[in-house]
């Protein structure tokens, strides 16, 4: 609640007896106190405030008006507010907003506390009216205390500049000593310790003495008010003129001994920048804004933007870092409890610990996690700052297209804020943090700027340790920050900034590294979050396999974790209908849980055919099996590609073309085949795109097939770029094409004998579940899968 600036006081006859309930609502105030008579508007926001002048407007109307001892206290305690109050009448309400209101209260008659009946929703107190002692004679003496009063009063406005005719009437036609004085309150500007030890002063005449006091004291404070602004004034031209009343205001409380809030708040802030320790130009560039925030009017817009950046520059954690955990026993451990295999990673992380053992100046090492969704790029990232024992942040780059949003905003724009960088680290409180930067395959780039190119300087060892946020304008040291990155594909990368980090890529899991991963880390993590004692829900390895095969088509196991979730909510919903023992899942019930199979192998080839060659493809979301179909029609040499290929895939398809041509002789076809005949190209699922250097030998084996009408061997699979002279290139993904490859039942796969190198990837029951057969020329190809 905030009072508001209107004040108006209401006729009350003498002796005017209030009869008001013994119970009723109290509303907490902040920074004013209220006195008899006044009619005053008041602003609430406060929950329990609100539901205070609701439980009054309900009945009488009727509400106690408390002051709190401290205005910072937002939820006050009954202890937090002082026992004299007031009780005041509400007039009228104006609804501001949804959760903010306008009461206009008129203030009747002192009251005490006596009890706290309720503290919620809102404060109900049992009161007592206080009986003020009004004289019932007017003195000699009291009648020239109330004049001295009214005269001093008179003498203070003038000063002030604020008397008028009405304002003398006002004053000069009440004598009451005590309502004379409650009257003056309203043009003193009381610290609220005084203005409640008036309020609390019950005796009429008492009162107005200590108001008599209060008087003198204001006339000598304006007076040399007053004096300085004049001296100001003839010292000062116009341009410094609003320093200069900053000054006669220091002047004032000097001369009383007081201090302000504003000179509380720099001296805080100054002691702030001192204990956080910044590096010492930062703190040269801290402290001279602190000095212009000083001269400031401190309701000003630039002083408010100043304090913001004050406040920015001391959250920061210019000298905190945490201790690294250097144990490498410690660091396998923790990694091999969240993540099953990804060996060359751990061995990387691994590999950096080791070396910032030996040397603990060693730069952080700026990784980025490559592979399909699902595989664990993320949670890689949180185990790896668990093992560290660093604090994590995420940050998600998916369409992130303004470099402000890495760089941060100059001061000079509205809302002005550092960018996500500098944000991350306030977030993790210390200056070594393990970061990492989500989806950064998904920046974009527009008018606005290119955000990939801001991140240059933060993912580069050799410049990131004077890092430079627009918002903040000095140099932060990111060195220490541990940057991780993940991706799906480095193709959306730019070079420049791919060449900064070190690329790790993470293919997609094997059956059996699946049904680990479910096992291990999957179904104990889902029983616990759905409530699940381990006893209760028996799956077998052979119904966690059916559903990896026939339930989910990925190389990560985020499918596979939302049917066995599926499962575990089944189970959840019997035992709350009542159902009671073990619930096993069996390969013959397992349709009752997730329903039909969702894959099965229906494209999978039944036999040899002409034309159709078995392709593998790599995608984001891991391995593809692809039947090139090629058909043969009387026609004039036209090449006809369709199925939404991409640019790669049609010159794959003309560079195929040409060896064959080229090759005629060789392979039996007719030599005028190029002349009377047509050749029509088609890969199937003709809605998605597809591109990328890895069909050629695909479409070059389809199309001999069907120029020679000799059948492809439906035992093969293949994958490899062929060039005019008929050599087969390497390609990338052979991992994820190989899980393609098995998950069709292919146990045959050729690729191309450069490629060797990759096989060391592969795991183990992989390498002995599929037959690699490395080639180098398309020949051997058509040799191995063309049967004659």
């Amino acid at each position: 609640m905030k009072e508001g600036l209107e004040v108006n006081f209401a006729e009350i006859s003498e002796g005017e007896i209030i009869d008001v309930p013994e119970i009723l609502p109290l509303m907490a105030i902040r920074d004013i106190v209220l006195f008899p008579s006044m009619v005053i508007p008041l602003f609430v926001g406060r929950t329990k405030s609100l539901k205070a002048v609701e439980e009054a407007l309900n009945k009488d109307k009727l509400i106690v008006l408390s002051t709190q001892k401290n205005s910072r206290i937002e939820n006050p305690k009954p202890e937090d507010l002082y026992k004299i109050g007031t009780i005041g009448l509400i007039l009228k309400t104006l609804n501001l907003s949804e959760n903010r209101l306008k009461v206009v209260v008129q203030v009747l008659s002192r009251c005490e506390i006596q009890e706290y009946l309720e503290t919620e929703p809102c404060f109900k107190v049992k009161i007592e009216p206080c009986k003020e002692k009004e004289p019932e004679i007017i003195t000699p003496e009291i009648e020239a205390l109330i004049r001295t009063v009214k005269e001093n009063t008179e003498k203070l406005l003038v000063l002030k500049g604020i008397l008028n005719p009405e304002i003398s009437t006002v004053i000069h036609s009440i004598e009451e000593p005590g309502r004379l004085a409650d009257l003056i309150t309203v043009y003193l500007k009381l610290k609220v310790k005084t203005a409640q030890d008036l309020l609390e002063t019950l005796d009429g005449v008492e009162r107005l003495k200590k108001i008599s006091e209060i008087l003198l004291q204001e006339i000598e404070i304006t007076t040399l008010q007053n004096k300085i602004q004049a001296q100001a004034q003839e010292e000062i031209g116009r341009s410094q003129r609003e320093y200069f009343l900053r000054e006669q205001l220091r002047a004032i409380k000097r001369e009383l001994g007081e201090f302000e809030d504003v000179e509380d708040e720099i001296e805080d802030l100054k002691k702030k920048i001192k204990k956080a320790k910044m590096p010492k130009e930062v703190e040269k560039e801290a402290l001279k804004q602190l000095k212009r925030l000083e001269y400031m009017h401190p309701d000003s817009s630039e002083a408010a933007v100043i304090r913001n950046y004050l406040e920015w520059l001391i959250d920061l954690p210019w000298n905190k870092s945490t201790r690294d955990n250097l144990d490498l026993k410690h660091v396998k451990k923790v990694l091999d409890k969240d993540h099953y295999d990804l060996e060359k990673v751990k061995d990387r992380i691994i590999e950096f610990l080791a070396v910032k053992k030996i040397n603990p100046k060693a730069k952080g090492a700026i990784l980025c996690f490559v592979g399909p969704p699902g595989v664990g790029k993320t949670s890689l990232g949180r185990s790896i700052a668990e093992a560290l024992g660093r604090k994590f942040v995420r940050v998600a780059l998916g369409g992130v297209r303004d470099e402000a949003e890495i760089r941060g905003h100059r001061r000079t724009y509205v809302g002005a804020l550092p960018g996500r960088i500098i944000q991350g680290i306030k977030q993790a409180g210390v200056n070594n943090p393990v970061f990492l930067l989500d989806e950064i395959d998904k920046l974009c780039s527009d008018f606005h700027g290119d955000p990939a190119a801001a991140l240059l300087e933060v993912l580069d060892p050799e410049q990131n340790k004077d890092f430079v946020d627009h918002y903040l304008d000095v140099p932060f040291d990111l060195s220490k920050v541990l940057f991780i990155a993940t991706a799906n594909m480095t193709e959306p990368i730019p070079r420049v900034l791919l060449d900064r980090m070190e690329v790790i890529y993470l293919s997609g899991y094997t059956y059996q590294e699946k049904l680990e991963i479910a096992k291990r880390h999957i179904l104990p993590k889902l029983l616990k979050e759905h409530g699940l004692k381990k006893n209760i829900l028996k799956i077998s390895d052979e119904v966690i396999l059916k559903v990896i095969e026939e339930y989910t088509y990925e190389s990560g196991v985020r499918e596979l974790e939302r049917k066995l979730a599926a499962i575990c909510r089944k189970v959840a919903r019997k035992l709350a209908e009542g159902e009671k023992g073990a619930f096993k899942v069996t390969e013959e019930n397992l349709v009752e849980f997730l329903g039909p199979p969702e894959y099965i192998e229906e494209l999978k080839q039944e036999e040899d055919e002409i034309g159709v060659a078995t392709g593998l493809a790599w995608t984001p979301n891991g391995g593809e099996v692809l039947y090139v179909e090629a058909v043969v029609m009387p026609g004039k040499g036209n090449l006809i590609l369709t199925g939404h290929l991409g640019e790669v895939m049609k010159e794959s398809a003309q560079a195929a073309l040409s060896y064959i041509r080229s090759k005629y002789k060789e392979l039996g076809i007719d030599p005028k085949f190029y002349s009377k005949y047509d050749i029509h190209v088609h890969v199937p699922s003709g809605a998605i795109p597809k591109d990328g250097p890895s069909a050629g030998i695909t479409i070059a084996v389809a199309m001999v097939s069907a120029l020679t009408k000799k059948a492809i061997s439906k035992d093969y699979a293949m994958t490899g770029e062929v060039t005019l002279r008929g050599k087969v290139l390497p390609v990338g993904g052979i991992k994820e094409k190989s899980l393609a490859a098995l998950r069709k039942g292919v146990k045959n796969v050729l690729i191309p004998d450069r490629n060797s190198k990759d096989l060391e990837d592969i795991p183990k029951e992989l390498r002995e579940k599929i037959n690699f057969i490395l080639v180098s020329h398309l020949d051997e190809v058509i040799k191995l899968v063309i049967k004659n």
